[in-house]
């Protein structure tokens, strides 16, 4: 692959990391997001760091940021432009999906646990919530969904149970 690390892309890079995101971005789209990168990447490295990450807003005050962060942390560009598909108005639900089970999966094991939900509920609801209202709350959801506090949920649980939802994960790209 070329140089990401210079200030132009070939149309050759742009099209290889096109097919790398399953061409969910036009080529325009590409470019943008590679100033972007550029942006972010403050030292010319050709990857973000967590730090880098950081200095976007609203991903700072996400309260999910920390595990994101283990997900982006050191990227490429072609990788960043990969992750970032999955909030394509074109990906396929199955595809945004994924990207939500990878955080509620933060061992990476492939497997989602009652203690698992039960993190990203506390890291969403902060201190709106006791320990013990997510933990009713939570065993109630799974045992409607045909779960319980020792089930494991996989991908495909995930899907099955996500993918009927309106679940809206959209970001535009900006083309100047």
């Amino acid at each position: 692959m070329g140089n990401f690390n210079s200030s132009m892309l070939t149309q050759y890079d742009i099209e290889e990391v096109q097919e790398h995101c399953k061409d969910l971005f036009t080529q325009q789209e590409i470019v943008a997001l590679y100033e972007r990168f550029c942006q972010l990447d403050r030292n010319a490295k050709g990857f973000i760091s967590a730090d880098e990450f950081l200095s976007v807003p609203e991903f700072a005050l996400n309260p999910l940021s920390q595990r994101l962060l283990k997900m982006v942390d050191g990227l490429n560009f072609k990788d960043f432009v990969a992750f970032l598909s999955a909030f394509s108005s074109k990906a396929t639900m199955e595809h945004k999906i994924e990207l939500i089970f990878k955080v509620y999966d933060l061992d990476g094991n492939g497997k989602v646990t009652f203690n698992d939900i039960l993190e990203v509920l506390h890291d969403l609801t902060g201190s709106s919530m006791s320990d013990k209202q997510r933990e009713d709350v939570l065993t109630q959801v799974l045992l409607e969904a045909g779960y319980t506090r020792e089930s494991y949920l996989l991908l495909d649980d995930f899907i099955k149970i996500l993918e009927h939802s309106d679940l809206k994960m959209e970001v535009e790209v900006p083309i100047d």
